[in-house]
């Protein structure tokens, strides 16, 4: 075998891993202890593998904006529960429920999502958080 189909070979071994590597448990980046409630506007939806992210405009009580970024459980899971791609929309007010990035940042792993005062999700069993 040429060398060079050698390291084709393996570039392409790693490209497909990638996605593999990206998934994490809750544990490595979330604090199951550092419970928030957050309530904004969603600006994007990313439904994409291997969670979903919903990037919302939170306001706070000094009047400054902070865009967070929400993970939820992935599309697949999603969809088990009922939600599609149109469930929610840009410019959707909500309210999450969810745990911290143990990083600090604007970082929560969505666990409940409230629209107009009525739960619409409570995020799988399957997404290893607390209580699981």
């Amino acid at each position: 075998m040429k060398p060079s189909a050698v390291l084709i070979g393996a570039i392409v071994l790693l490209a497909a891993a990638r996605p593999v590597l990206a998934h994490h448990a809750f544990a490595a980046e979330y604090d199951a202890k550092r419970q928030v409630i957050l309530t904004g506007n969603i600006t994007k939806i990313d439904w994409s593998n291997p969670h979903t992210h919903l990037l919302i405009d939170v306001k706070a009580g000094d009047g400054k904006h902070s865009i967070w970024d929400l993970e939820l459980a992935s599309p697949n899971t999603l969809e088990h529960v009922g939600w599609t791609r149109k469930s929610l929309k840009v410019g959707d007010l909500i309210t999450v429920n969810g745990y911290l990035a143990k990083d600090g940042t604007k970082l929560a792993h969505a666990r409940d999502v409230w629209i107009d005062g009525r739960k619409v999700l409570t995020n799988s069993a399957r997404d290893g958080g607390p209580g699981q």
